[in-house]
């Protein structure tokens, strides 16, 4: 007898900001229950898809999200229930037809996402199977981490304009090894912050929020704390940016407030440029506003061949934007957030796409996570080959690379370390 949904429940849980969010729990006809939950951005690309919030000043200042759970245990539930968990696409297709909008605003992203992972979850666990093995391919591949160790822009209250500084361990033989250089990195930095009177106070992500004068002072000390723990930069552990740059772009031109600059994509891309002759940049995610086609082939043209040009608001995880990306030769990266397109199986399609041209892929966290380790899984099932799960730091973020950990060990060497196969071109 085949299996069935039988039940959908939600509830309304908190994420790492204190803001409401969804849980999903799917039920199986043999008792197997997938859990799943959905984590929220701060800075959010325009096209991305919505969350259904309930926007009722009494209830957690109309971040509440009661009207995604009534939607979730309703309208969802009268889709999947007594359907075949194993038939995700059909599942997802159903959904996004359901739903009829191009930015899921009628059943909420936030709903048919904790539906979706649900459905997976219960379906791999049915099978006594792990997520990254349930829709993992031949060759399973640990990422290289981007740990985000200092923060500005949206994610602290500072006044640097980048929002994330990350650390790149990638001349590293294997996960776990990456992953404590990094994190002695990270202490080796709240140490040379503190004796240089700086705050050691952390952003949304766990990275430290100093409030440097200058962009050059946030990427000196990371320099000096790569090699305060005995680590050589630029050959074991690079520097890797998110800009965020939509959020500096006003009536055309790029505002770096902290560097006293209003500048053309040009002269920004030239910027870039001159940092990557001083520091051992690999890879900047958002160089450029989400609506700068134009700059970003530029900025594809001028360092394309030099680093990693990761496309986030731009893209928004979405195949329509990544085509168009691909076509116009816009970027040779894209970041993989399922909570901005609403369903695993589209997810697992945009990752599918960027790797067939040969485009570097990267799953990725929120800055409101929840204690969910789903990334961990889907960077190795799709071998995405990078992870951008925040700093060592604060349970939300460390579930994931704690859940890298154990995946890691659990394959016994049959998983590949990642850096072979992308970052050794930069």
């Amino acid at each position: 007898m085949s299996l069935k949904i039988t039940a959908v429940h939600g509830l309304e849980i908190l994420d790492s900001r204190g803001n409401p969010t969804v849980q999903a729990t799917v039920t199986l006809s043999d008792g197997t229950q997938g859990i799943s939950s959905v984590p929220s951005g701060a800075s959010k690309g325009i096209a991305e898809a919505v969350e259904l919030r309930d926007k009722d000043d009494k209830r957690y200042l109309g971040k509440g999200v009661t009207k995604a759970i009534r939607c979730l245990e309703k309208d969802i539930a009268e889709i999947i229930i007594n359907r075949d968990p194993f038939e995700q696409e059909s599942l997802d297709g159903d959904l996004i037809e359901a739903d009829g909008t191009v930015n899921k605003s009628e059943l909420g992203a936030n709903a048919m996402l904790a539906a979706s992972l649900a459905i997976a979850d219960a379906a791999a666990k049915s099978e006594d199977m792990p997520l990254y093995a349930y829709f993992g391919g031949e060759q399973l591949t640990l990422p290289v981490p981007l740990m985000n160790i200092i923060n500005g822009g949206a994610h602290a209250n500072n006044s640097l304009d980048i929002q994330e500084f990350m650390i790149v361990p990638k001349g590293f033989d294997s996960f776990s090894e990456a992953l404590r250089a990094g994190t002695e990195t990270y202490h080796h930095l709240k140490s040379t912050l503190a004796d240089a009177g700086y705050s050691t106070a952390v952003g949304d992500e766990g990275g430290f929020a100093p409030n440097f004068k200058k962009h050059d002072e946030a990427l000196d000390f990371i320099m000096r704390a790569i090699e305060t723990a005995g680590y050589r930069p630029g050959e074991q552990i690079a520097i890797a940016l998110d800009v965020a740059a939509s959020e500096l772009f006003d009536a055309g031109k790029y505002h770096l407030k902290s560097e006293k600059k209003v500048l053309e994509a040009g002269d920004l891309i030239d910027w870039y440029s001159k940092l990557a002759d001083k520091y051992p940049i690999v890879s900047i995610e958002d160089g450029l506003s989400e609506n700068d086609w134009h700059g970003w082939q530029s900025m594809q043209h001028a360092l394309g061949q030099r680093m990693q040009l990761v496309g986030d608001d731009i893209f928004v995880t979405n195949m329509a934007h990544l085509s168009r990306g691909i076509k116009e030769k816009a970027a040779n990266a894209i970041l993989i957030k399922p909570n901005q397109i609403g369903t695993l199986t589209e997810t697992l399609s945009c990752i599918g796409l960027a790797k067939k041209h040969g485009w570097g892929t990267m799953v990725s966290h929120r800055s409101g996570e929840t204690e969910s380790s789903f990334i961990a899984d889907l960077a190795v099932g799709t071998s995405a080959g990078q992870i951008k799960a925040g700093a060592p730091c604060r349970s939300d973020r460390v579930a994931k690379y704690n859940r890298l950990l154990l995946i890691e060990a659990a394959l016994k060497g049959k998983g590949v370390y990642a850096r072979p196969t992308w970052f050794s071109r930069f």
